[in-house]
């Protein structure tokens, strides 16, 4: 079975992940602190929460409580309605999920991409292939495809994967990416499952939220593998009020798209060829793509690197002036 994808430090099980400070220390010991990390596609710029109602924490969400989370999240989402909602303590737990509920199959992934989906399929027993465009899935029974893409913020559209399973089985779309996107957001539909990410929208990957938008027969099923309880009292709540709030979403947007570009010039001005990403993050190629990851790391500045493409950084947003000056300083 093939497997490559996104690599880095901080590797887990051989896949490697972002927000990994304790490896960057351990490259860099004598960088200075505070690290900027820019290693991961989270908003900087978390939502601002209210106050925390103590029986979140003091007793177990009720079934209630959770009806009302997916009915919030099928309105913000675009799902016919709660039924076609499940939620999950964050996305990774769904792609590791998924897999375990359908018969072994043979699995296309389009990549390069995440590289938990090709691993999970791997892990439980199916037939798994990375391949670089949807002409190339041929054969395959599912279809796996995350739009915008990590690291490159290349979009598939929902209709098109469907169209590439030709109803042999089934299409799932990562899109942890698409909430501050000016792309079409997929709908659930026969055939097709839709990952949702929370904590990456929002700037709260620590509360561990996510969302799986499918045919209510496939939600039931993924909700009994979870089992009861799944999400916390805390993250129900922050995600009722978060997802309620399109203002917020669509001001957050605007100003991450102009961050974006303004990351952009810097990335440019400093040599640097972009290939894409989306408005939580950049990836670009530099002819000193390991001296400058370096540089920046003896700099407390901690950026993904891609072992496979020694030349090529992914940048996520500085969270505030002083860390855009520091980066800027660096990249000059």
């Amino acid at each position: 079975m093939e497997r490559r994808g996104v690599l880095a430090e901080g590797s887990e099980n051989g896949v490697a992940h972002g927000g990994d400070l304790d490896a960057a220390r351990r490259l860099f010991p004598a960088a200075p602190d505070p690290w900027i990390d820019l290693s991961t596609g989270i908003n900087p710029v978390p939502y601002p929460l209210p106050p925390l109602e103590a029986s979140a924490l003091h007793r177990l969400p009720s079934p209630a409580d959770l009806a009302r989370l997916k009915s919030v999240a099928a309105a913000a989402y675009g799902a016919p309605g709660p039924d076609h909602v499940a939620a999950a303590p964050g996305t990774q737990i769904l792609i590791e999920t998924l897999p375990r509920l359908v018969p072994r199959a043979r699995v296309a992934v389009i990549g390069p991409t995440y590289a938990e989906h090709a691993a999970a399929w791997t892990r439980s027993g199916h037939e798994v292939r990375i391949v670089g465009a949807l002409s190339e899935v041929e054969g395959a029974e599912i279809v796996v495809a995350v739009s915008p893409n990590n690291p490159d913020g290349r979009v598939v559209t929902a209709g098109a994967l469907l169209r590439a399973t030709g109803g042999r089985g089934l299409a799932v779309l990562d899109q942890a990416f698409v909430d501050l996107e000016p792309v079409e957001a997929a709908a659930p539909e026969p055939g097709l499952v839709v990952l949702r990410s929370f904590g990456k929208t929002y700037g709260l990957a620590g509360l561990r939220l996510g969302f799986a938008l499918a045919e209510p027969a496939l939600v039931r099923r993924i909700e009994a593998a979870l089992g009861p309880w799944a999400v916390s009292g805390p993250a129900i709540a922050a995600g009722c009020a978060a997802l309620s709030d399109d203002e917020w979403r669509r001001t957050a947007a605007s100003a991450r798209c102009q961050d974006a570009e303004r990351l952009d010039r810097m990335i440019l001005r400093a040599g640097g060829r972009i290939l894409g990403g989306t408005a939580l993050f950049r990836t670009a190629t530099f002819e000193d793509g390991p001296e400058l990851f370096h540089r920046l790391g003896e700099a407390g500045i901690y950026v993904r690197r891609f072992p496979e493409f020694p030349e090529r950084l992914r940048f996520g947003l500085p969270p505030d002036k002083a860390a855009w000056c520091r980066l800027s300083r660096i990249l000059k």
